[in-house]
């Protein structure tokens, strides 16, 4: 399990070496929402650009009052960590994340960049066709970019690697449902961020091999089953933080997490509207829920599904979009009489103060302790 840790922790000499061995180019991504098969397809290899918090000198000049996530991406490109991606690509999604592409564009010059609209409402009659005509657009500059041409074969043929690769991740978190699993919430989502950079096919075959040893794996003793709901996360420091004071993260709907791989692309002979119709029906992020609000409704069918006992709410700093979303996530936790616990994080997490909170909200959750009335209330302090 490990393997998936140390996989994410050196991810850039995994794309460096890929690079080597292929000759191909390695275009970096933003937002969960950017179509990969069509990138794979020609040949280069997506990876997304997470952050992971150093002494930063350098975004401020560039960026501010930004999430800290977006601000150590910028400082993180500016450093050069990622000097060996040849291009870079930003969905219509969160603005911050916008920001920091304009200025990892406008400070490399040499770098292929694209912006690809996504309609925010999602279910609008048109949002399928505007998004269809976008993808085309963007299957063309990838062509001129890399100078082939993305067949018919090679799109079947890509989406089938990530069907796979949606398929096995979902067959994973599939374990967690049982009451004693065989897997962390941590480990799920390390294995998930390996997904995220790694050629697909490479941890296709990796998981093919692993999902029968987990599966005859000793389960875990009983803990406390959370589930994490909010702003997409780059690393699983808070999942570990949980896991040792006796509970478990079982299921999660984050961009990232759960979100990323719920939903497969249904092949039709328009190989591109298949794709149009898979990301706009896959689990949204507040920003793309804004209209018919179905996300508080995805998040209460998770919650039964895997049965859980309480709720993390865990909001980035100056994330607005889930800000403006929490109310009606907060009332359907409630009508459901769900606990939960809310908190702002940054790329850090604070950690004594963090592991005091979370420590007295399992401990409200864990068998034969009386609940208080009016929990929901004091817990949203």
């Amino acid at each position: 399990m490990d393997k998936f840790k140390e996989l994410v922790e050196n991810r850039h000499e995994y794309a460096r070496a890929w690079k080597r061995r292929t000759g191909g180019k390695v275009l970096g991504y933003f937002e969960t929402y950017m179509p990969e098969e069509i990138v794979y397809a020609a040949g280069v290899l997506p990876v997304r650009i997470l952050a992971r918090h150093e002494p930063d000198n350098l975004s401020d000049k560039w960026i501010y009052a930004s999430c800290y996530p977006v601000k150590d991406m910028v400082n993180q490109l500016l450093k050069g960590r990622y000097d060996y991606v040849d291009g870079l690509v930003n969905v219509e999604g969160c603005q911050w994340m916008f920001n920091a592409f304009e200025v990892a564009v406008n400070n490399r010059k040499d770098l292929f960049s694209h912006y690809l609209f996504l309609p925010d409402y999602t279910d609008a009659a048109s949002s399928k066709d505007v998004l269809r005509s976008e993808l085309d657009v963007y299957k063309k500059k990838i062509e001129e970019w890399t100078g082939k041409t993305v067949t018919d074969e090679a799109l079947d043929h890509a989406i089938g690697v990530y069907n796979t690769n949606r398929r096995l991740l979902r067959r994973i978190c599939e374990l967690r449902r049982a009451d004693r699993s065989v897997i962390l919430g941590s480990e799920m989502m390390n294995i998930a961020f390996a997904s995220q950079v790694m050629d697909k096919a490479e941890i296709n075959a990796v998981l093919e091999k692993f999902i029968p040893e987990l599966e005859d794996r000793e389960p875990y003793k009983d803990r406390i089953r959370l589930m994490l709901i909010g702003s997409e996360t780059h690393d699983a420091r808070l999942e570990e933080l949980v896991e040792s004071l006796g509970g478990s993260v079982v299921i999660d709907e984050l961009d990232n997490g759960t979100s990323y791989y719920w939903n497969d692309v249904n092949l039709q002979k328009d190989r591109l509207m298949a794709l149009s119709l898979r990301y706009l029906g896959r689990p949204h992020n507040p920003v793309k829920d804004n209209n018919w609000r179905r996300r508080p409704q995805h998040i209460f069918e998770l919650s039964e599904d895997y049965h859980i006992d309480g709720a993390i709410i865990a909001k980035q700093i100056y994330c607005h979009l889930h800000g403006t979303d929490n109310y009606a996530v907060w009332k359907i936790l409630r009508e459901r009489n769900i606990p939960f616990h809310f908190f702002e994080r940054d790329t850090t997490l604070p950690l004594e103060e963090t592991e005091l909170r979370l420590e007295a909200f399992m401990n409200m959750l864990r068998p034969g302790l009386v609940r208080l009335a009016g929990w929901h209330k004091a817990l949203e302090i």
